[in-house]
C-alpha cells in the first residue's frame, strides 16, 4: 500500500489504523496532530481510522510559545 507522509512516499505492508501508523513512524509524543487527505483526525478516533492506499498524511507538532 502507497501513501504519501508529510509529502514523502513511503509503503507500508499491511493495512493500518492512525494510531499503529505512528507507532511505527514513533511519532506518538504530545501534541502530535494529523490530516489525511486535509481532514483533522481526532486523537479520539487514530485507534480505529484506517489508512488506506493512496492516503495523503500530514503530521504535525503543536508548540507552545508567545
Amino acid at each position: 500500500m502507497k501513501i504519501t507522509v508529510n509529502d514523502q512516499p513511503m509503503e507500508i505492508i499491511s493495512p493500518l489504523v492512525v494510531q499503529q501508523l505512528l507507532e511505527h513512524l514513533e511519532r506518538m509524543q504530545p501534541g502530535t496532530a494529523l490530516a489525511i487527505n486535509q481532514t483533522i483526525i481526532p486523537r479520539s478516533e487514530w485507534n480505529t481510522y484506517q489508512v488506506n492506499d493512496g492516503d495523503s498524511i500530514l503530521l504535525f507538532q503543536a508548540i507552545a510559545g508567545g
